[in-house]
């Protein structure tokens, strides 16, 4: 049976949460379902998948706050904690209109194995507002966060949960949580979150962290396949954080970059594109559409275009049963959380297309943020060059740890990345027992 019949027969419904190319699986069926696979291939019983797949703890709070017109909006907002087995919980906030209760839940367990395959002594955490700050003031975005963390700050701190930033956060808004957190406990708590600006106990590497872990990732993955880098053509799908810094970092080391993209669509040029230029243009316009800089495509199209790798940094659900069958590269590096469905990962394979999964692909962000984490708890911090080289290392033993487990059990990147993560919370927990 399929994965999608699965999902049927399971009665899944769709999210409300969109997507760039309009797919709207429910993100956490998505994500209980490829740790049943998991849970299946190590023989692991129903009891345990259960206790694996739901959250610790979740926490739906409402976010009161005044408009600069007078009016009173009251947004709905998150935090999940996946797992605290092996370490506090840790993971991003995001702002966007299409937060879902099931999309936090499912950006928590994968923030989980994501710490698990890597090596981290943390659990996964996932927060977010459902809003649209493009469409807010700085001010409302403000008073927005600081009411948010008063409403969860029970469940937030250096030692129990860490938020980091993820879709429309940035070093600002963690800089407002810190200093709300700080207020309550009457002291500076550095350690509360990670992605702070630098004045504020922010880690140098951080901002291009994830990019760079992905970037590792992506040329681990060339050289087992045996692939040649000269000439290598990369296809980018969204052009924030983590699309503008890996198109840098590919740029420099003498990639191409032939597609770049937002949500309203994106451009293509066959001869490569310039990622400061198209940054330049961005924070002018926010958005890519009209940038001369190559012809217009669409988010759709550009996961279809010819490339040697597609690395999909927008949203999840972006290559499903419908499109997978387009891709032409050869490779594909998740720089987003969940963009492949569990049916175009089965498209995939059969097409002979490796893809990186997430948890290990773009994983260099919350690496980089447990090394701001420890900086900041012993108040010592760490040269650019001493993170980039650590970030390396922890990149280069994670990656072989599932590309071994790969070759071993014949299973493709995605399981084995999944085999690698779960065996490990699975042990904490045998570990740890149950109490009572």
């Amino acid at each position: 049976m399929s994965v999608m019949k699965t999902l049927k027969k399971n009665k899944v419904v769709r999210s409300t949460s969109s997507s760039l190319n309009g797919q709207n699986l429910n993100p956490y069926e998505v994500a209980r379902t490829q740790l049943k696979q998991t849970c299946d291939i190590l023989g692991i019983n129903d009891g345990t998948y259960e206790m694996l797949a739901k959250p610790r703890r979740s926490l739906v709070v409402s976010v009161p706050v005044k408009m600069d017109d007078g009016s009173l909006k009251v947004f709905d907002g998150y935090r999940v904690q996946h797992s605290t087995t092996r370490g506090p919980a840790k993971g991003g906030i995001r702002y966007h209109p299409d937060v879902t209760f099931d999309e936090v839940k499912a950006l928590a367990m994968w923030m989980t194995w994501k710490c698990a395959v890597v090596g981290l002594p943390y659990g996964g955490g996932k927060g977010g507002i459902r809003c649209d700050p493009k469409k807010m003031s700085r001010g409302e975005v403000e008073r927005m966060t600081r009411r948010f963390v008063s409403e969860i700050l029970p469940v937030i701190g250096p030692y129990r949960d860490i938020p980091a930033p993820d879709v429309n956060t940035d070093a600002q808004v963690m800089a407002w949580i810190m200093d709300t957190y700080s207020t309550n406990q009457g002291y500076p708590v550095h350690g509360v979150v990670t992605g702070k600006p630098l004045q504020l106990g922010g880690s140098l590497g951080r901002e291009a962290a994830t990019s760079r872990g992905l970037f590792f990732n992506m040329l681990f993955a060339l050289q087992v396949l045996g692939k040649p880098l000269a000439g290598l053509r990369i296809a980018i799908q969204g052009f924030g954080n983590v699309g503008y810094w890996f198109a840098r970092i590919a740029k420099d080391a003498d990639f191409k970059i032939v597609t770049a993209s937002t949500s309203g669509g994106g451009i293509y040029n066959p001869k490569g594109l310039d990622p400061e230029k198209l940054q330049t243009y961005y924070k002018k316009n926010r958005t890519l559409e009209g940038c001369k800089e190559g012809d217009r495509i669409s988010n759709q199209e550009l996961l279809e275009v010819d490339c040697d790798v597609l690395a999909p940094c927008a949203l999840e659900n972006q290559i499903t049963a419908s499109n997978a069958g387009k891709v032409k590269a050869f490779l594909v590096v998740e720089g987003a959380n969940g963009p492949t469905t569990p049916d175009a990962d089965v498209i995939l394979d059969k097409k002979g297309a490796t893809v990186i999964p997430d948890i290990l692909a773009n994983s260099g962000g919350v690496t980089v943020s447990y090394f701001e984490w420890v900086q900041s708890l012993q108040e010592y911090f760490w040269s650019e060059r001493e993170v980039n080289i650590k970030l390396r290392d922890i990149m280069e033993n994670a990656f072989n740890a599932v590309h071994q487990t790969s070759q071993k059990r014949k299973i493709n990147f995605r399981k084995s990345a999944y085999v690698v993560a779960v065996s490990k919370v699975l042990e904490a927990h045998k570990l740890r027992g149950l109490n009572p």
